[in-house]
């Protein structure tokens, strides 16, 4: 956990959220100057308020789903933005009232003080970009629920496995064909159907989304998207979410806190010398510890030395320990594969 040790004149906590915004404005010795609700659609009403204090001060607000446009406006008048994680700060300042009012102000104090724990601004170059890519992600899923729910809809009147995978457009032409012969009911047929046109629709837009994405990639990022590419099992799919995760590998110091932030090593507690487990399974990225297990699988099918790797731990612990442990390897890899600008080497998967 990281948090904001600057020191300034003025502190700002903005709590966030769709119409409106509620600010609180204290300065160094935690005394009040402002507090009160503000539209969001006319930010510069509170941006006119700043100015007596805008030689000093700093603005935090909480990671909600649209800090955006907030960050990217207090960039531009030159005013230092700080994110909050969201969960650590509900540990922090968690209390028995909580209003809009109430949140601006502990924001506020928990800047003063020190203990605001921070969160990545994404640049906003490249931030639409990995938006996309999430929305990639989405539609995919989407698609296999429909493929699963054919099957579903199949076995529930007991008939016979259906022939291929549905991700080939000529299996699902060929289910169609059949599809009245398949099911008597009209009602399952249409359901089915509906399934279908919706398999071809998302698996259109998919196609447009990876062409457009390969193309950004390879003009905005070619050296690192290349290097990705390197490791043996990473498509261009794999290769382009991790990228535009991680954003810039230099906001990660060491590469223990960048394992912490992919999902690729456990917290632990412990009080007294007494061991009281692990926790924390939901902070970091989930959509980079979805690369680094779809990577280590695939790794393992590609590369010899991955999977001579894996099957040594797996012989001496378990096979759930072998992957955690690939994935592991992997993302120390890709760490200082990015760090040091140079290509997969294979020999990290040797045993000493």
């Amino acid at each position: 956990m990281n948090f904001y040790k600057h020191q300034h004149e003025f502190y700002a906590g903005i709590d966030l959220h769709a119409k409106n915004f509620y600010a609180c404005l204290i300065d160094n010795q935690g005394k009040k100057i402002l507090h009160r609700n503000f539209k969001n659609q006319k930010p510069e009403q509170f941006f006119d308020q700043l100015a007596p204090y805008r030689h000093n001060i700093v603005i935090g607000c909480e990671s909600t789903f649209n800090w955006y446009w907030l960050a990217d406006l207090c960039c531009e008048l030159q005013i230092p933005f700080v994110l909050g994680h969201a969960q650590y700060m509900k540990a922090i300042h968690g209390g028995k009232a909580k209003n809009d009012k109430i949140d601006s102000e502990k924001l506020a104090f928990l800047l003063r003080g020190g203990n605001f724990p921070l969160s990545y601004v994404y640049p906003k170059q490249r931030r639409a970009t990995r938006d996309l890519m999430r929305r990639r992600s989405h539609y995919v899923r989407r698609r296999a629920e429909a493929m699963a729910h054919i099957r579903m809809v199949n076995n529930q009147y007991n008939l016979s496995d259906l022939e291929g995978s549905l991700d080939i457009k000529s299996n699902r032409q060929r289910l169609r064909d059949e599809l009245k012969q398949r099911f008597e009911d009209p009602s399952a047929q249409m359901s089915v159907l509906i399934d279908l046109n919706t398999i071809d629709d998302l698996s259109t837009h998919i196609r447009q989304l990876e062409n457009y994405l390969k193309r950004h990639t390879k003009v905005e990022n070619p050296e690192d998207y290349f290097r990705c590419r390197s490791i043996p099992g990473i498509g261009s799919t794999l290769a382009m979410i991790m990228l535009y995760e991680i954003g810039d590998i230099g906001r990660f110091k060491t590469v223990g806190k960048f394992l912490s932030y992919a999902r690729l090593v456990r917290g632990k507690h412990t009080s007294a010398g007494k061991n009281y487990g692990s926790s924390g399974h939901k902070i970091g990225n989930p959509h980079l510890k979805w690369a680094f297990s779809e990577a280590a699988a695939l790794c393992k099918r590609c590369c010899v030395q991955a999977r001579a790797f894996a099957t040594a731990i797996e012989k001496r612990h378990s096979k759930a320990r072998s992957f955690t442990l690939l994935s592991n390897k992997l993302g120390r890899a890709i760490y200082y594969m990015l760090k040091k600008q140079v290509a997969f080497d294979p020999k990290i998967f040797e045993l000493k």
